[in-house]
């Protein structure tokens, strides 16, 4: 940390990343309490580096300065930091004289183990705006996978049941790697490759989420939260609600029927599809209240996707990437996919701008706030209006 970025950073608001503090009470266990709940709060949430000044008043952003008795070391704040949090959280402490007096800055670094935890309380936290709070079940699902490589296809719905799996499905997915589906090998198989489950309490097969996902026609009695719900408002200002569920091969296809029936033959439905498939691929399903929403009217298309897009580090022409999502999902559909769209989907982003050219801008919305993707389309009426 140098001073002109210490500068910058006292022009924002407090935040996500960002704390303001006028001293920290470290020979009280209440005030070192306080302090590790809320950078491993800081290191939780999203956006990169995490900051806390002291010695600034959080309203004004006056300079109020660190007196001899409340001062710190850094030794001081990692002590606190390794005893108190699971597993340690990065960091290091940078001095300025301000007008003659003393701020800190504690620098809370992107680690790569999040979730960070509260040994003492076992709690996960979170900021949401400027305060601390508790991380949500779905959030704490979502760190696990996005940090720890956890797959959440692979995780058990324990209300399922192996009856719902359509078989011809698991068997053209393991035709296809040349493996044959028999009664004799059948939980065997559905066990190893993460679609089922055996319950240790009562030794009976159930579903996996995946295992719905993929290969269940039935799966909304277990997972509702998987559908595409359509708000049309593009005829006569009418507010027509579509509702699709399925294993998600087959949402794919009846979206896309319904959007060519529904939009003028001269609007590019395929791109509006690259959106509709990437976020029935990409989605978070570890938050179980939220469903993907397209918004239909005349002036604009909206496709909104639960969970917000994981940049990868790829360098090229588009500013997102899909990465680390639900690559589980991405081979079991890759593989059951025979039209091969998903083999032809790269460089998506590029082409839904480029099926727009001259026609208005496609946005690209990855919001935190929301903790969702969307993606936004001009109209029909940028077509109609100009007598096509």
């Amino acid at each position: 940390m140098d001073r002109k970025k210490l500068m910058i950073l006292l022009k924002r608001e407090e935040g996500t990343k960002l704390d303001f503090k006028q001293k920290l009470e470290l020979y009280y266990e209440t005030g070192k309490k306080e302090l590790a709940k809320d950078i491993c709060a800081i290191a939780n949430s999203k956006g990169g580096r995490g900051y806390i000044l002291v010695g600034v008043e959080d309203k004004s952003k006056e300079f109020v300065g660190i007196d001899s008795i409340n001062k710190f070391t850094e030794e001081q704040i990692q002590q606190i930091i390794s005893s108190r949090c699971d597993p340690p959280i990065p960091i290091s402490v940078d001095w300025f004289d301000i007008d003659g007096k003393d701020i800190a800055s504690i620098t809370i670094y992107d680690g790569q183990q999040k979730p960070y935890q509260i040994r003492e309380n076992g709690a996960f936290y979170i900021r949401r705006g400027s305060t601390t709070d508790i991380m949500r079940k779905q959030e704490l699902v979502a760190s696990f996978e996005e940090n720890l490589s956890l797959s959440i296809e692979a995780c058990g719905i324990m209300r399922s049941h192996i009856s719902a799996l359509n078989i011809e499905l698991v068997k053209r997915y393991f035709d296809s790697k040349g493996v044959t589906l028999t009664e004799e090998n059948k939980n065997f198989l559905l066990e190893t490759s993460s679609i089922a489950f055996v319950e240790k309490e009562t030794g009976n097969m159930k579903c996996t989420l995946g295992g719905l996902l993929v290969f269940s026609d039935i799966n909304s009695v277990y997972i509702p939260h998987n559908m595409i719900r359509i708000t049309n408002k593009f005829k006569n200002g009418m507010n027509e609600i579509k509702i699709i569920q399925g294993n998600v091969l087959k949402m794919i296809d009846e979206a896309e029927t319904f959007l060519k029936n529904l939009l003028p033959s001269v609007y590019p439905v395929e791109a509006v599809m690259e959106a509709v498939k990437n976020a029935v691929l990409y989605r978070d399903y570890s938050d179980f209240t939220k469903v993907i929403e397209i918004f239909i009217t005349n002036n604009s298309i909206s496709i909104i996707s639960p969970g917000q897009l994981i940049k990868s580090n790829r360098k090229g022409r588009e500013n997102f990437g899909y990465g680390r999502r639900n690559m589980w999902l991405y081979e079991k559909v890759v593989t059951l996919d025979d039209k091969k769209r998903f083999l032809k989907s790269s460089g998506g982003f590029y082409k839904m701008k480029k099926a727009f050219k001259h026609k208005g801008k496609v946005l690209f919305v990855n919001s935190r706030a929301e903790d969702a993707f969307k993606v936004i389309f001009p109209g029909v009426s940028r077509f109609l209006d100009e007598g096509q």
